[in-house]
């Protein structure tokens, strides 16, 4: 068997501590080490044993998450997930935590419903299976649940008929699927674009109302407009549209216009947005008209839908190992032969403009 991935969770609420302990050990890959009420105690502990990864919490007292963060991630660096009880007012916040070299962001679990607590165990075990893989940079100074079958994008469309690929007569859409280390990797990306981009709609893995702060902030760095999506919302030249998290956003037609529906349904390759929804209904209704683009991110989320959209015409990218933060859902496009060229990230904007030339 295995090593299993040793985790420490440091949180100031011994019932989230005790909730995230049995979320986590429910994950037979998953080992809980120790639990820490703070900063300091979590510091003595990594003394006698460092953990694989750290989910540590935002507010905390005498030291708050991000000022431990920083200094673990000058010193001792390890993968950090941060879990917060994410509201609008914190979502800048848990920003800031990403910049300062979190590898992801999840919401605190619930138990508001079964669904919901199955769901968020899901995620929470994804992030931290995630973040065991990830490649960091240093910044400056009981009974096992039974697996939830892995939906596909059937459950929100067919798919696409084959050999139907449609011709080169309208604007060009790109479509960016991303997740773990996503957030910076498209910052990095769409902060070099012109003002004149072609339209991008993006799926970025991450929670709920955690969208719009993660649009408005990269809106400030961009000469393109960024956005959180909004259903209806048409795609245009010079704007960035991000899927709601917590809702899959899908690629729509009418006519010459392109435009894009959020969307509820279940989990989608463990996911909800999709990526494998979006490239599916980019697939459908853009053809040769699309550009997919499949970035850093744990598991084959996108991979089956990238390969929908090149057999539909459409050119298609995957970044490469090198660059990639966690190389999982470009290594499985790149498996499934679904990507046309494989590159590092500072190519993708480069072949965006090329594509909308």
């Amino acid at each position: 068997m295995s090593k299993k991935i040793r985790v420490l969770i440091v949180d100031d609420s011994a019932v989230v501590r005790q909730t995230l302990s049995s979320v986590l050990q429910s994950d037979p890959e998953i080992e809980v080490i120790a639990t820490a009420s703070d900063p300091f105690v979590a510091a003595q502990r990594i003394q006698s044993e460092m953990p694989d990864v750290i989910t540590l919490d935002v507010e905390m007292p005498r030291m708050d998450g991000i000022t431990f963060l920083r200094k673990l991630m000058a010193q001792r660096p390890v993968p950090v997930v941060m879990c917060s009880s994410l509201t609008e007012q914190g979502s800048e916040t848990l920003m800031q935590a990403l910049e300062a070299g979190a590898v992801d962001v999840i919401l605190k679990p619930r138990i508001d419903t079964a669904q919901f607590l199955e769901e968020s165990r899901i995620r929470i075990c994804e992030a931290v299976k995630a973040a065991a893989q990830a490649r960091l940079r240093r910044l400056p100074s009981s009974g096992r649940p039974e697996p939830q079958k892995k939906l596909s994008a059937d459950v929100m469309l067919p798919p696409p008929a084959a050999s139907r690929a449609m011709a080169r007569t309208t604007e060009m859409v790109v479509c960016i699927g991303a997740s773990t280390g996503g957030t910076e990797s498209l910052r990095e990306v769409l902060q070099v674009l012109p003002a004149d981009s072609p339209g991008i709609v993006i799926v970025q893995h991450m929670p709920e109302k955690f969208t719009a702060a993660f649009a408005h902030r990269l809106n400030g760095l961009c000469e393109m407009e960024v956005r959180e999506a909004a259903d209806g919302d048409a795609v245009l030249r010079g704007l960035a549209l991000i899927a709601p998290g917590n809702h899959h956003l899908l690629l729509q037609r009418s006519g010459a216009r392109y435009y894009v529906a959020v969307k509820d349904g279940p989990l989608v390759s463990r996911h909800r947005p999709s990526v494998d929804v979006l490239f599916r209904s980019a697939a459908h209704t853009a053809g040769s008209n699309a550009l997919g683009i499949i970035m850093t991110g744990m598991g084959d989320d996108g991979a089956r839908g990238l390969l929908e959209m090149k057999r539909a015409g459409a050119a298609t990218v995957a970044q490469d190992e090198a660059t990639s933060v966690v190389f999982g859902m470009p290594k499985e496009a790149i498996a499934l032969g679904a990507a046309d060229r494989v590159l590092a990230l500072d190519r993708m904007a480069g072949e965006i403009v090329r594509a909308g030339g």
